[in-house]
């Protein structure tokens, strides 16, 4: 039995995402490294097995073992073993609400299924409407073509169709392939079908990630079993729960798990929506902390440049979607309502209907849904302010969605009104299921397009913000970092995951453009003098990106601008995509490189605004690392982090320079702050390390408030004898003249910051604390 770790709760984590190219062998190698960093638990991506080539693991394929690709069962054992000896815990991510199914052969379950069909022992492990398919599964992987069928063949006793190979039903062999087919317990129908007519519940809109009824106790034992023996074994310390959203009941799941943990912390990626809470009744520590970075961007964001930065967004928008956020919500909600999710908002009218049997999720009667009611539901699912309730927990989000759509829908206000009675009811299948929907709507139609359409700052349209809330004020902050102390003083903090749309630097300078609008309105125009695709909102969407991310590859920035395009799907689209949209789009990208004009644009704008932004980011990460929470450091981030979007966020991290620099800052060295993120490593590892040896610094919470003229520049806190002050709105404190007389009182006790080894006491000169950083962390000795 492993010797536990020090901590019943983690002083910080670090995440690493385990993969066939980074395995638990690799994490292994760099424990040492972490430890000395600061880090206190190591956070694991998922380790079940996956789809072969997964990058992120979570499409799990089998739930029984550690995936061999990420190192195997031995591996996990040897690093929890390492880890503990070391006095860090393990934190691993779980995916409890789908599978992948991207090859059915390789999902022992699934395969079961298409196999042997309703009579199938896991036929009801899978959320799949039986009946609305005719007692068979829709598998949407046909082309276009009408006689597509055609290309079936039988191959050692399987139905084969290109690469795509699938079960064949005892007694059902006989005949030609088209015929041996209409006999299995599956339908193959062309890919096209998939968003009206599928009839499992998908990952959101991905055809190769069926849905779990994990609500089913034979079902959450089954997919639990192994992680059950990582607790019982002391190789996990601790979970994080994936997509909790997506279940019939989180809050039964959760308390289940967490009898699983024994006692151990559980934190749950819930993503919230301004002023909404978690259930208080849920057995969880905490969410992963998207909120907590909407408050840190925002709070080094100038709201003088909101009017100027909103006005260029709508004069480059041909749409007009960039003046009104909620009504481009409810706009791309809808879109989806009707488009890529439109299976289960029919799914759904059918179990209003009362089609469905006796509990949420049994197989409904498969006819036909009133078009009244499948246009009340989308109006609704558009209309929900939040990702979803949590009944009767969240019942007034309900009451507003149902008073909004019937506002917008006078037409359809008679079914609004019927439904919303139905919805609102916890016992009935359809409430249940519209739960479990509205979530998938949400996602789809604000993180996955609207945020592309949105792009008046583009640091602002991130997981879990509010992009029409442009600038928090430092007293709002100070006052929601208290508050998240007082309510849940152990959920995670975060600046970067694999999920964020771009990562904590590149963010930080592009709020720098919030400072100088009339800068980017020149920068805008001239590049779009010499290159444009037509698409305004766009053009200013990928040249933040290019700005923020910059130095980045030509391949890089090919790849984001195709996915912020498509993800879009104003110009061109993930499918039916415009062939000669998208070459003109790379031919914008590649005039960064090859056009000397702008090219010099491009790097005239990024001198402008990188000390600014390292500035931004030093201070970004400075506040996470002392705020109310656990923070969390995506991997590589105590370095300068300058990804976009998945997969950009998940490239290799170079850890031995990162050792090497490491070795460098703990002989003394006080490195500039340049381009090796050096100044970085040094914010973070000592950030990390008075949290993890010093938790009697970081009892409390207390605004510290400058005087003199320059005070609104300053942001910081006392946390109990740890003291964080970070710089706002760099350039224009810099046009201003710096400084000035503006001083903190840190009264008659003695504080050394941590960055530079200097002594402060009394009244001191801001200027003086951040002579030789925008940074301090003072603490007392």
């Amino acid at each position: 039995m492993n010797e536990r770790p020090p901590h019943d709760l983690p002083a910080s984590t670090y995440r690493l995402q385990i993969s066939a190219d980074f395995t638990l062998h690799d994490a292994l190698r760099v424990l040492p490294y972490l430890q000395r960093l600061g880090v206190d638990w190591v956070y694991l991506s998922p380790l079940l097995e996956a789809q072969p080539g997964s990058a992120h693991g979570y499409d799990v394929i089998d739930h029984s073992r550690v995936d061999p690709a990420r190192g195997g069962p031995e591996a996990l054992a040897a690093l929890a073993d390492a880890a503990h000896a070391l006095g860090m815990g393990i934190l691993v991510d779980i995916v409890p609400n789908h599978m992948g199914i991207e090859t059915p052969r390789r999902n022992a379950w699934w395969w079961d299924v298409l196999t042997h069909g309703r009579a199938s022992g896991f036929a009801d492990y899978f959320d799949i409407d039986w009946a609305a398919g005719g007692d068979r599964v829709r598998l949407p992987v046909l082309g276009d073509g009408a006689d597509e069928l055609d290309a079936l063949r039988i191959d050692e006793g399987e139905l084969a169709y290109y690469d795509h190979r699938f079960p064949i039903a005892e007694g059902t062999g006989d005949g030609s392939p088209r015929e041996v087919h209409d006999r299995q317990h599956y339908e193959l129908v062309s890919w096209r079908r998939a968003d009206h007519e599928l009839n499992y519940r998908r990952f959101f809109a991905v055809n190769s990630l069926s849905g779990l009824r994990v609500e089913r106790p034979e079902v959450f034992d089954a997919s639990h079993a192994e992680i059950g023996r990582w607790l019982a074994d002391d190789l996990a310390d601790g979970l994080r729960v994936d997509h909790p959203d997506g279940l019939a009941d989180p809050g039964a799941y959760l308390r289940r798990l967490a009898d699983l943990a024994d006692g151990r912390p559980v934190w749950v990626e819930k993503i919230l929506e301004g002023e909404e809470r978690m259930p208080a009744e849920w057995p969880v520590a905490g969410t992963t902390g998207y909120e907590v970075l909407a408050d840190i961007d925002r709070v080094f964001v100038d709201p003088r440049g909101e009017d100027p930065l909103t006005l260029l967004a709508i004069d480059l928008d041909d749409r007009f979607e960039s003046g009104d956020w909620d009504v481009l919500v409810r706009r791309r909600k809808r879109a989806v309502a009707d488009g890529i999710l439109n299976s289960e908002i029919r799914r759904l009218a059918r179990e209003v209907a009362g089609e469905a049997g006796d509990d949420a999720g049994d197989d409904t009667a498969g006819g036909a849904e009133d078009p009244d009611v499948v246009d009340a539901l989308a109006e609704l699912a558009s209309a929900l302010p939040v990702y979803r309730s949590y009944l009767p927990y969240g019942a007034e989000h309900l009451d507003h969605a149902a008073r909004a759509a019937a506002e917008s829908r006078p037409d359809l206000a008679e079914t609004i009104a019927a439904l919303a009675v139905t919805l609102a009811d916890p016992a009935h299948p359809a409430a249940v299921r519209f739960q479990q929907t509205s979530g998938m709507i949400m996602a789809k139609g604000v993180e996955d397009n609207a945020y592309y359409r949105y792009t008046r700052l583009t640091s602002l349209t991130e997981v879990g913000a509010d992009p029409a809330q442009f600038a928090l004020a430092p007293s709002a902050f100070h006052a929601r970092q208290a508050d998240r102390m007082a309510r849940l003083p152990h959920t995670m903090t975060t600046l970067t995951t694999h999920d964020t749309k771009r990562s904590e630097d590149t963010r930080a300078r592009i709020a720098v453009l919030a400072e100088v609008p009339s800068s980017w309105e020149r920068f805008i125009a001239d590049v779009r003098g010499r290159v444009s695709v037509g698409d305004g909102s766009l053009e200013n969407l990928v040249w933040q990106a290019v700005v923020g991310a910059w130095p980045a590859s030509r391949e890089r920035l090919h790849e984001y601008a195709l996915k912020a395009a498509r993800e879009a799907g104003a110009s061109t689209a993930w499918t039916d995509g415009d062939e000669q949209f998208e070459a003109a789009l790379l031919s914008l990208v590649d005039a960064a490189f090859d056009d000397p004009a702008v090219s010099a644009e491009v790097a005239d704008f990024v001198a402008a605004v990188q000390s600014p932004g390292a500035s931004n980011g030093l201070g970004a990460k400075l506040l996470q690392l002392l705020s109310p929470g656990v923070p969390d450091v995506y991997q590589g981030s105590e370095r300068w982090e300058r990804s976009l979007v998945d997969p950009d966020n998940r490239r290799p991290v170079d850890f031995e320079a990162a050792s090497e620099l490491l070795e460098r800052l703990d002989t003394g060295w006080l490195p500039p702050v340049d381009e090796s993120g050096a100044a970085k490593l040094l914010v973070t590892s000592r950030a990390l390390r008075v949290r993890r040896e010093h938790p009697e610094l970081l009892t409390d919470y207390r605004p510290v408030e400058a005087t003199g003229e320059r005070a609104e520049h300053l942001i910081g806190f006392d946390r109990g004898g740890a003291i964080a002050l970070a710089t706002r709105l760099p350039v224009t404190l810099e046009v201003a003249g710096s400084w000035g007389d503006t001083a903190i009182d840190l009264g008659e006790r003695e504080l050394v910051d941590e960055f530079t080894g200097r002594r402060y006491s009394g009244g001191t000169a801001v200027a003086e604390l951040f002579a030789v950083y925008p940074v301090a962390l003072l603490v007392t000795r």
